[in-house]
């Protein structure tokens, strides 16, 4: 049962401060399990404050909503303060807990090549389109946004890199492989065949009749998630950026120096690079768990 105290603050959050409703219930449940805990926030001391605390990560909480937690006793024991009702803040000592940051996901490369293959079975020049798109992804670490804002004059001389303006207008060479060169003179070919007279044509690579003019990532998510389903992937694991994930991971599985990747995937820092590796050590520390004949129960 709430306290006429945490009423006054929730008004005070939705009154001056606007919150939104799922705020004001979220931070309602925050401080009625705190002064559950505490014996009372008008009356609990640093020591009862701080071992709450410490016992939301003994009870399974994330460390996103230990965060959000700790947000709403220390706006509350402000607010008390302010108000008179209190002379210190027993919140004050509390750390805001470390949130680690999550892997990306990512795809072995049996499921790549599964996916590039019902990407090729797909009828039509739905099939060249969606193999181009998934070839580039995987073979160049390009953001989705990045490949979908390519122009056919960049790829008409079948060339080996292509200059790619990254986030903050930076430019990168981003490289083809021999799979996605074919995959790109398949799509040209198709989209020429593809395309009527009355059509004129488009600057776009990839172009749609949308009002941008060419494909979205939306679309192209919602393509991949049938490929998916027709290589028999959990379409939940697949989107345009886990191709982008699994070409870091690759990459660094095979022994790639991470400034490499770096450098190939347009990080301005190497902390953001560093990620893969962990996913790459999980992996190859699987391998030899699974494979390893001295690391086997039998």
């Amino acid at each position: 049962m709430s306290t006429p105290q945490i009423e006054a603050f929730l008004e005070m959050m939705a009154v001056e401060r606007d919150a939104s409703p799922h705020t004001l219930s979220a931070y309602a449940r925050d401080l009625a399990d705190a002064d559950g805990a505490t014996g009372g926030l008008m009356t609990a001391d640093s020591e009862a404050v701080e071992t709450w605390f410490a016992d939301l990560s003994r009870r399974g909480l994330s460390a996103a909503t230990a965060a959000r937690r700790r947000s709403a006793v220390r706006q509350f024991y402000r607010f008390a303060l302010a108000e008179g009702w209190r002379a210190d803040d027993p919140s004050r000592r509390l750390d805001a807990p470390k949130r680690g940051r999550p892997l990306p996901k990512t795809l072995s490369r049996d499921e790549i090549e599964r996916l590039i293959a019902a990407a090729g079975a797909r009828e039509g020049a739905a099939g060249p389109r969606l193999l181009a798109l998934i070839e580039l992804s995987y073979a160049s670490g390009l953001r989705v946004s990045e490949l979908l804002a390519l122009r056919v004059e960049t790829v008409q001389r079948d060339p080996t890199h292509l200059i790619v303006r990254g986030k903050g207008g930076k430019e990168r060479l981003a490289p083809l492989n021999a799979a996605a060169r074919t995959a790109v003179r398949a799509w040209l070919t198709a989209r020429d065949a593809a395309r009527t007279p009355k059509t004129p044509d488009s600057a776009w690579l990839f172009p749609s009749s949308g009002a941008s003019g060419r494909l979205t990532p939306r679309r192209f998510a919602q393509m991949l998630d049938q490929a998916a389903i027709d290589a028999g992937i959990d379409p939940s694991r697949v989107s345009p950026h886990v191709l982008r994930h699994a070409f870091a991971t690759h990459l660094l599985e095979g022994g790639a120096d991470l400034r490499v990747v770096q450098t190939l995937l347009g990080h301005a820092d190497i902390a953001t690079t560093q990620i893969y590796t962990h996913v790459a050590t999980d992996r190859l520390s699987a391998v030899v768990r699974d494979k390893h004949p001295l690391a086997r129960d039998d």
